[in-house]
């Protein structure tokens, strides 16, 4: 877990059990703790591959099918024009713009990303 996301990981501890010095703790109780986590933990859902609970995802199930046989029922439906947004996937896909979002832990780490950047707009 701790290769996956060290973040999402100490996020989580520190939100559980009100751990925030995990490494100060021995391996062995920090991987059961870990392993104890909630399954709509961040870490948990990373894990998994997902953004949402099963919780979360059941519940964006139903509310997008009640809006679809509310449609159903509209002229709007019938002529099958205007067709709800999916609640689901607006919460699994998000907004596709902060998947473009970069982090730098220096300046100098931000400063090559820069150079690289302007190197490929200026040369291709």
């Amino acid at each position: 877990m701790l290769n996956l996301d060290e973040d999402a990981l100490v996020c989580d501890l520190a939100e559980t059990y009100g751990i925030f010095d995990f490494e100060s703790l021995p391996v062995q109780t920090v991987a059961t703790l870990s392993i104890g986590l909630r399954g709509n933990s961040r870490i948990k859902l990373k894990a998994a591959g997902t953004k949402l609970s099963m919780t979360d995802t059941l519940l964006a199930t139903v509310a997008d099918y009640m809006a679809l046989l509310v449609w159903m029922k509209t002229k709007d439906g019938q002529h099958g024009r205007n067709r709800p947004k999916s609640i689901r996937d607006a919460l699994e896909n998000g907004n596709k713009k902060d998947n473009d979002i970069i982090g730098f832990d220096s300046p100098e780490e931000f400063e090559a990303m820069r150079k690289s950047l302007l190197e490929e707009v200026t040369h291709g």
